[in-house]
This record gives structure tokens, C-alpha cells and sequence, in this order.
């Protein structure tokens, strides 16, 4: 088990839940039911895997939860351009979420990697 405040990749997780959450207001309000509603489950789901699979029993079970936060990362860098490309919000205010989904994504690959590295020891 790992203790959530010390992960790193959790807590940029939780920073980049709350800028889309800020990011959601800025949006037209037919995209209720669509694209914004798509952004929170998928920035919430990041940052909710990485716990899930912090409160695990095992090194395996972790990296499987952090699969599947990876999986949400690319699941809101690609709304988050699609935001964009239906000039439904500015290119400039999307684009550091965009860099923020891929630095969390550079995370995860290393920690998921460090995590096989300690589990064959």
C-alpha cells in the first residue's frame, strides 16, 4: 500500500481535476449532457484509479489501477483537444491541460515501470 499524499502523480492528478473543473465553466451550456460531462468523468477517473490502486494489496494490482488512469489521461487529453477543435474554447487556456495530461502520462509510464522493477526483487 503507498500513502496517497506522498505520490506525486496523485496529487498532479488532483490540480489537473480541479483546472477542468474550472476549464467546464467556460464551456456553452448544450455541452451539459456531452463533452463537459465527459471531461469531469474522465479527469476524476485519473486521479480516483491512482487511489484505487494505491489502497491495493499488491505491486500488480497497483499497476493494473494505474493502467487505467493512463487509459483516462489520453481519454481527456483527446476531449480536451476536441474542445478545441469544435472552437468551443481557446486554444491557449486548453493547451496547458494538454501538456499537464502528458506530463501525468510520462509519470505513470515510470512509476508503473519502477513499480515491475521492485516486484521482481
Amino acid at each position: 500500500m503507498h500513502k496517497l499524499e506522498d505520490l506525486k502523480i496523485w496529487k498532479k492528478s488532483i490540480e489537473l481535476t480541479k483546472a477542468v473543473y474550472l476549464l467546464i465553466d467556460k464551456l456553452p451550456n448544450e455541452e451539459k449532457f456531452g463533452l463537459k460531462s465527459q471531461l469531469k468523468r474522465s479527469a476524476v477517473s485519473i486521479a480516483s484509479n491512482i487511489a484505487e490502486g494505491a489502497g491495493r494489496n499488491s505491486q500488480k494490482e497497483f499497476k493494473h489501477f494505474l493502467g487505467i488512469a493512463n487509459g483516462s489521461t489520453y481519454e481527456l487529453q483527446t476531449q480536451l483537444i476536441l474542445s478545441i477543435e469544435l472552437n468551443l474554447i481557446a486554444k491557449e487556456i486548453v493547451n496547458p491541460l494538454i501538456e499537464t495530461c502528458i506530463e501525468i502520462q510520462k509519470m505513470n509510464y515510470t512509476f508503473q515501470k519502477n513499480l515491475i522493477l521492485k516486484s521482481q526483487y
